[in-house]
């Protein structure tokens, strides 16, 4: 008898667990990978929930392969080694078929070993430093040439600028991105005294001296602009004290490539007014389909005076392709999502179309816009067309010989076009 309920709850216990894997398997879970709190929540928040609509939506068209999506939400915390234990945590417990996240590039590369040990799937939808391609990993936000070089390409030719600040946060986009616009800068004709680099650590707030410094700097009758990678929560601290020593966007134009409408609902924006960012999509832009995403947006969050932003149209692109390489492959398997993402197309929200490139990097246009009263941009800037980013830079050494190609014959991230060999993940 003893033996007999001993093979009953055995029994019962392997029809539960099938019963859970078999509910597990009606749906198809999205793993989201944003900081919901410390330095980084200010920016990632708004990501989370961009996911969130796009998964209810999607679930209004009767989800995915006859399933419905299941959003599986974590909290790393702006807390860079805990990226990755989530994102492990994500694939091997949860059994996400794909992960929306990352702000950071020390997030993104703390995360980049553990999908590609697991074979997972990420959308990383912000812009970056470039000089990486993974199998694993799809880059929806701008590389250098889509945002950085463009910006200092607008400063140099329409404002006449001659010196350069190049002010980050201590992490690697920053430094990375830094060193790409100081040897194109210098490849211009730039020469070291006139550019001037600072680093300051995430969450900084006593901006006193560095603003004192940049004030002195371009005071030296050569038309200065700063170049600004700062991220986060820092931005505030760093705007206002711009404001409060009195540079203006005439004196000492700041362009930034980390601060975009839902960063500047945060602080008093009159002291900004004509300083100026780099991005891919603006809220202002004009446009029908950017109207319906903002309309839908507000409907989904419940409030109006809720901005968009870049990431947020990266999100969406990203999103909407995954959708559609998953249709077209058929399944989740994500060796065959991946090769189903190469060429694919969607359309943007200023009116183009957002194409996927062999490298993992998407076609987009280049905007800059102008700081207005309201917290909005102005557009005063675009590219004719749309441009493809870059894996690896043209102005590094160790790059320029580098392409990514993850189509047959190749598939390599790194491949080298002088050694014909592939240097690093190929699959």
């Amino acid at each position: 008898m003893k033996f007999k309920k001993i093979l009953s709850a055995c029994a019962l216990s392997v029809g539960i667990g099938l019963s859970q894997a078999a509910a597990a398997a009606d749906t198809i879970k999205v793993g989201v990978l944003h900081s919901l709190s410390g330095t980084m929540a200010i920016s990632e928040t708004t990501l989370k929930d961009t996911v969130l609509m796009m998964i209810e939506q999607q679930n209004k068209k009767g989800g995915l392969l006859g399933k419905k999506l299941e959003a599986v939400v974590v909290d790393p915390a702006s807390n860079w080694p805990l990226f990755a234990e989530k994102a492990r945590e994500l694939i091997t417990k949860e059994g996400v078929d794909v992960i929306f996240g990352c702000w950071t590039s020390v997030s993104r590369k703390s995360v980049l070993p553990v999908i590609e040990e697991l074979n997972g799937l990420m959308f990383y939808p912000v812009q970056y430093e470039g000089e990486e391609s993974s199998k694993n990993v799809f880059y929806t936000g701008a590389a250098p040439n889509q945002q950085a070089i463009p910006a200092v390409d607008y400063l140099a030719n329409e404002l006449g600028v001659k010196r350069w600040v190049l002010a980050g946060t201590d992490y690697v986009y920053p430094r990375t991105t830094n060193k790409i616009l100081e040897a194109y800068l210098k490849s211009k004709g730039v020469k070291s005294e006139d550019i001037m680099i600072n680093y300051t650590p995430f969450g900084h707030s006593d901006w006193q001296s560095i603003v004192s410094d940049i004030k002195a700097f371009g005071s030296k009758g050569k038309k200065t602009a700063v170049v600004s990678t700062i991220n986060g929560d820092a931005n505030v601290p760093f705007y206002k004290e711009l404001g409060n020593q009195g540079v203006s966007s005439e004196d000492i134009p700041v362009i930034a490539f980390s601060v975009g409408e839902e960063e500047l609902s945060g602080f008093d924006t009159s002291p900004l007014v004509g300083h100026l960012a780099a991005w891919n999509y603006f809220q202002s832009v004009e446009n029908d389909a950017n109207y319906d995403f903002i309309d839908n947006w507000h409907a989904f969050i419940g409030d109006k005076k809720r901005v968009t932003n870049d990431p947020m149209e990266a999100t969406y692109i990203g999103f909407n392709m995954w959708a559609k390489a998953v249709t077209k492959a058929g399944t989740t398997n994500v060796d065959k999502v991946e090769q189903a993402m190469i060429g694919m197309t969607a359309p943007n929200l200023t009116g183009g179309t957002a194409v996927m490139n062999k490298n993992h990097h998407l076609s987009k246009p280049v905007l800059i816009g102008e700081i207005q009263e309201n917290g909005q941009f102005e557009v005063v800037w675009e590219t004719d067309g749309l441009v493809a980013g870059d894996a690896w830079s043209d102005y590094l050494p160790g790059s320029k010989d580098l392409i990514a190609d993850w189509t047959p014959p190749l598939k390599c991230g790194n491949y080298n076009t002088k050694t014909k060999q592939c240097t690093g993940q190929s699959k």
